[in-house]
């Protein structure tokens, strides 16, 4: 349930593309920022308004005090896009990101056309995971979890061959606020969107990496199989951030369920 929240900022917000093209928005990971999808961008076609978002307490948008409900999460996002004017878009969520992406479906349909969830599900890890990792990152800040978590979220072959990437996401990753990285894990730890999720009905891509330590390719089927008729597409050698890792490949995806739901 979307919660009220008088005192929600404006999300950061950047745009490409012609103003009268068919939407497709993306919501990024924990600890990440808008500038995730970059690889991706070039490979997607030109008639699309592409919409990216910085999460609350994330990228370049504010950065309020938590508590971070997930609710107040998803009305960050349908704020933002209603500031824009957006209707009918394609929301594309990744992680915390695929999380937003079902709450703001089952709360505003009237914004969501069709989703693409990658790497996310209804409920990520449990509780009890959630509470260590927040108090070793009020322990010992980001820095303290960044090497565990770039092994979880990176293929064997990316940390081997394509150590800029990992640096990259390393940068972003320790960039992020504190507060607004501690707020967003507490929304992942509370959050289970199993029943709204299981009552969606409407165009749905499904994307997991092989070598996901975060959310494990099984779990993200899991989470295709509640929506009836979602696609479920595997990508194999890739983590837990497909767009930088396979960009193309996650293109390709996007681009062939766009042009079978009459969205490009």
């Amino acid at each position: 349930m979307i919660l009220p929240d008088d005192a929600a900022p404006a999300l950061h917000v950047t745009e490409s593309g012609p103003k009268d093209g068919p939407v497709v928005v993306f919501a990024h990971a924990l600890g990440t920022d808008l500038t995730m999808w970059d690889a991706m961008l070039p490979y997607l076609p030109d008639t699309l308004r592409l919409v990216r978002l910085d999460m609350r307490g994330h990228g370049q948008s504010p950065c309020p005090d938590g508590p971070y409900p997930m609710g107040n999460l998803v009305e960050d996002a349908a704020r933002a896009l209603d500031r824009l004017g957006v209707k009918a878009c394609v929301f594309v969520g990744l992680s915390i990101g695929g999380i937003i992406a079902q709450g703001l479906a089952a709360e505003r349909l009237d914004l969501v056309r069709g989703l693409v969830l990658s790497n996310t599900a209804t409920k990520i890890a449990t509780p009890a995971i959630w509470r260590d990792r927040i108090e070793e990152v009020r322990r010992g800040g980001i820095e303290a979890i960044a090497d565990a978590t770039l092994e979880r979220w990176f293929s064997r072959a990316t940390l081997r061959t394509h150590p800029d990437r990992v640096a990259n996401v390393r940068a972003r990753l320790l960039a992020t606020p504190l507060k607004g990285y501690l707020g967003a894990m507490e929304a992942i730890a509370e959050t289970d969107l199993y029943e709204s999720t299981a009552r969606l009905r409407l165009p749905t891509l499904v994307i997991a990496g092989s070598e996901d330590g975060s959310t494990p390719a099984d779990l993200v089927r899991e989470t295709a199989g509640l929506i009836p008729g979602a696609q479920f597409e595997l990508i194999r050698g890739t983590g837990h951030l497909p767009p930088v890792e396979r960009p193309e490949e996650v293109a390709r995806l996007l681009t062939t369920f766009l042009t079978g739901i009459g969205h490009v």
